[in-house]
């Protein structure tokens, strides 16, 4: 009842508004759990989880444009990319996105993880068109495919994806969650674990391929280590990799181990991450958002209430954005994101 509470209210106070103001004051929701005094460094003692759009399918891939002040972020299922701005609220930016086909495909055909490529281009990794494609922001020109295959083969549906700055390259997981029959989907043709890495020179390579299930993806400040969650029930971790200046990855190293916490909902596991500018991790998993020190250190997490699956700071890097289930929310923070 509660949560249909809160449901009905967020409508009421979102949906109905032509327009909204930074001042607006909208419904709070769940809670954050303290585990450690660091974590006073990152959140105020009184700092609350509000909820800023609802109504969603599943809300994913959440990403900051700077300089058009807004948030978007993917709805798999219905196809739809929204665009989330103080100002206006909640409004659709793309429809019918992720997957070109007309016949039904699996539960979440449409785009997934989006991310900035610093040259005004937005990366989208498309569930159903099996691809990581690239749209510009400003212009008439659509969508184009960056790549939608290895060495032949298609991929899964590429499902995050992060851009190194300084080398421009690409770095993308793929795993099955696209595919109407997911892993045991007769089509697939790629491992399901793998990350992949695209040169700046348009070539692909496989950077891992022993993980069950890489999913979310986030740079350290330095741009020198990639962390790569693994959405595993089995083995729900994050790992870290080197990453060396020609853009390959050293072995791997287990960064954090989330089965020691507790999972008050059983979809829960490992998925997108952010770091911010002291190199915490910010990481969706067991019981919401899990931040973790740069040494590894639970510091506390932040509980929406809804299975979290990913999250982005956006404003001035002092707000962070979570892709809750129907949620769209957010949180300030007292360090600014990376």
């Amino acid at each position: 009842m509660r949560l249909l509470f809160l449901c009905l209210l967020a409508f009421a106070s979102i949906f109905t508004a032509s327009a909204q103001s930074p001042t607006t004051h909208f419904t709070t929701t769940g809670r954050i759990i303290r585990k450690a005094l660091a974590l006073d460094q990152l959140l105020a003692p009184d700092a609350q989880i509000e909820i800023v759009a609802a109504g969603i399918g599943h809300a994913e891939g959440p990403v900051w444009v700077p300089d058009s002040s807004m948030l978007l972020f993917t709805d798999a299922p219905t196809r739809t990319v929204y665009r989330w701005k103080a100002t206006g609220g909640l409004s659709k930016f793309l429809e019918h996105t992720g997957y070109s086909g007309r016949m039904p495909y699996g539960k979440e055909p449409g785009s997934n993880g989006l991310a900035l490529d610093g040259r005004g281009n937005l990366l989208i990794c498309d569930h159903g068109d099996r691809r990581l494609a690239s749209l510009p922001l400003a212009g008439k020109f659509g969508k184009r495919t960056l790549t939608d295959n290895f060495q032949g083969k298609r991929y899964n549906s590429p499902n995050d994806v992060v851009i190194n700055p300084k080398t421009r390259h690409i770095y993308f997981t793929d795993p099955p969650y696209g595919l109407p029959q997911q892993a045991l989907d007769n089509s697939r043709e790629l491992p399901t674990g793998t990350v992949y890495r695209l040169a700046p020179n348009g070539k692909i390579t496989q950077e891992i391929n022993n993980l069950t299930t890489a999913n979310g993806l986030a740079f350290s400040p330095d741009n020198r280590t990639l962390y790569v969650s693994q959405s595993d029930s089995l083995k729900p971790v994050i790992m870290a990799y080197d990453v060396r200046p020609n853009g390959q990855l050293s072995k791997g190293r287990v960064f954090f181990d989330m089965s020691q916490l507790e999972r008050p909902r059983f979809k829960e596991v490992p998925d997108g991450l952010r770091t911010d500018r002291n190199g915490n991790v910010w990481a969706s998993g067991f019981g919401g958002i899990v931040v973790v020190s740069a040494q590894g250190q639970h510091l506390g997490t932040i509980d929406t209430g809804e299975v979290v699956a990913n999250c982005a700071f956006g404003d001035d890097g002092h707000t962070l954005y979570i892709a809750s289930g129907s949620f769209l929310c957010r949180v300030k923070t007292l360090v600014s994101g990376f």
